[in-house]
């Protein structure tokens, strides 16, 4: 029989990037025991948790959020701005990126993919998957759509699959510079609540996101945040839906309830999330970008060490989220990770797609610390030796430099 609450001694190194370990104090607050969703008690805390969450998304307009995954907001956000036929931009930047357009076209969209074209020479995997998104790419698409055919751009901020960032707020200029009324919307999964991200500043339509990343929660709520543009949008927008339909929800939030049934626990989960992200006594959401960035440094530190490739090649837009780290040519990283898994007790992410069996994923998100880290790339570096992969230094001392060299945001606040 399997035992799901069996682990070796000690804590399980979760160091995928999402779902990420949830904090106990997370736990405790899914326990309370579920309340009726159509009584008084209830209706206080949706209004109060969907005001926490405009916080977190840097935005005043509505942020719906759904009993469902990061993929039911992916076909939230679209069936409710498209009729069906429509033409949408959607630019390949990793593997959720194409799994998006995927989702779009049995929509039945007409999902157009854009991507920077070619292969890198030092690895062998496509540029388009070690950069972030190419703005002026966009720009220059839209600028040949003189019909303004395209009604909508569609871009992932995090790339989970990838380790890169891109940059949200420069998409937003190229569609402006091309002077085209398209949406933009942009998947923010794993980016929420790690990294930087301002829905309303940026001028980003509808933002897509899920719980189960920065947010500390278990997979099963995911969201819309929806410009005014949007929303006006989706009044006419064609495509099927129901359970996805953002007026009765929209309408509905306004009292605190849902049109149907919300995942109640999960919602005391999200309440106590966000006041421990918002809490200034922290430093608020501040302090969390910071933190996460401290913790990327500190992981790059360490594979720049072991003489290993970052999967991002492009230092500008490293993911404060995760690191990839590609393997040696002819080095199987799914079996390093299992040799990780098996001795170590240790979960990495794996390589997805285009790059499966290339490299992998170290998660650095959430509730986390130095000493966490540390622990997982002792993990990750006596792994790969196993493996037979030669080193060209220890990952684990670069790290441990990097983190005992540069104070933690909190330590910094102080000395403030």
């Amino acid at each position: 029989m399997l035992n799901l609450d069996f682990h070796p001694t000690g804590r399980h190194f979760l160091q995928i990037p999402g779902p990420s370990p949830v904090p106990d104090r997370i736990l405790r607050a899914m326990s309370y025991p579920t309340i009726d969703h159509r009584g008084p008690e209830f209706g206080a805390l949706g209004l109060q948790v969907l005001a926490k969450i405009q916080q977190i998304f840097q935005t005043k307009h509505p942020v719906v959020i759904y009993p469902a995954s990061g993929t039911g907001a992916w076909e939230a956000a679209l069936s409710n701005i498209c009729s069906p036929g429509d033409h949408v931009l959607m630019y390949e930047s990793g593997h959720f990126a194409w799994l998006w357009q995927k989702l779009a076209t049995r929509l039945q969209l007409n999902a157009e993919v854009i991507a920077l074209p070619g292969t890198d020479a030092s690895s062998g995997l496509p540029n388009s998957w070690r950069k972030g998104v190419q703005a002026d790419m966009i720009e220059a698409r839209l600028k040949a759509d003189t019909a303004h055919t395209i009604k909508a751009v569609c871009v992932v901020h995090n790339e989970t699959s990838t380790g890169v960032t891109s940059n949200i707020a420069a998409v937003r200029k190229a569609i402006d510079a091309a002077g085209h009324p398209a949406l933009l919307v942009v998947d923010t999964i794993s980016g929420l609540a790690s990294a930087e991200y301002k829905h309303d500043t940026w001028g980003v339509d509808v933002t897509v996101s899920g719980s189960q990343k920065g947010l500390m929660l278990p997979p099963g709520i995911s969201f819309n945040a929806i410009s005014p543009k949007a929303l006006e949008i989706s009044k006419t927008a064609k495509l099927p839906k129901s359970f996805w339909a953002w007026d009765e929800i929209v309408e509905m939030n306004k009292t605190g309830y849902w049109p149907y049934t919300p995942n109640t626990n999960l919602l005391y989960g999200l309440n106590e999330a966000c006041d421990m992200l918002l809490n200034p006594q922290h430093g608020g959401l501040s302090m969390v970008f910071a933190r996460h960035q401290r913790w990327g440094e500190g992981v790059r530190a360490a594979v720049k060490a072991w003489g290993l490739e970052i999967q991002c090649a492009d230092a500008s837009v490293y993911s404060p989220v995760l690191t990839g780290v590609i393997t040696p040519q002819g080095v199987d990283a799914d079996a390093v990770r299992k040799t990780i898994y098996e001795r170590f007790d240790c979960s990495l992410g794996t390589g997805l797609g285009k790059i499966k069996g290339r490299m992998f994923r170290i998660g650095h998100l959430g509730d986390c610390n130095d000493l966490t880290l540390i622990a997982a790339l002792g993990g990750c570096e006596m792994g790969m030796k196993l493996s037979g992969i030669k080193l060209a230094g220890s990952g684990v001392q670069a790290a441990m430099d990097y983190f005992a060299g540069h104070a933690a945001p909190k330590e910094l606040a102080k000395a403030a």
